[in-house]
């Protein structure tokens, strides 16, 4: 599974999580740093990236428009990135799942 990082998370956050995650990138790679969620929606609909951000916005529109895009959405508040890090790590075969389920387009971690 690629993930897509949005803006409110650390770039950094896709090397330290390249062995669990191989080929994700973050906005800021693809030049959609300043885009608005549509774009980094439809980026990630057409290129085979889940998104994964702390925004509600993209949960929201998942609920709306369904998948793909698929969402992992980090309901965290402001943390660390080692703290997201760990998160992720420790959730690693639910984000797995993610991806292969039909039935699912959103996974909220807290």
């Amino acid at each position: 599974m690629k993930l897509l990082l949005d803006q409110n998370l650390a770039p950094s956050l896709v090397a330290r999580l390249g062995d669990l995650y191989p080929g994700s990138r973050h906005v800021r790679d693809v030049e959609l740093s300043a885009s608005d969620d549509t774009a980094v929606w439809e980026y990630a609909k057409q290129h085979g990236f889940c998104i994964l951000s702390k925004d509600s916005d993209f949960q929201q529109r998942s609920l709306l428009y369904g998948a793909p895009p698929k969402v992992v959405w980090l309901r965290i508040g402001n943390r660390t990135t080692s703290l997201i890090e760990e998160l992720l790590r420790k959730y690693s075969a639910e984000i797995h799942t993610l991806d292969t389920d039909p039935m699912q387009s959103i996974l909220a971690l807290s």
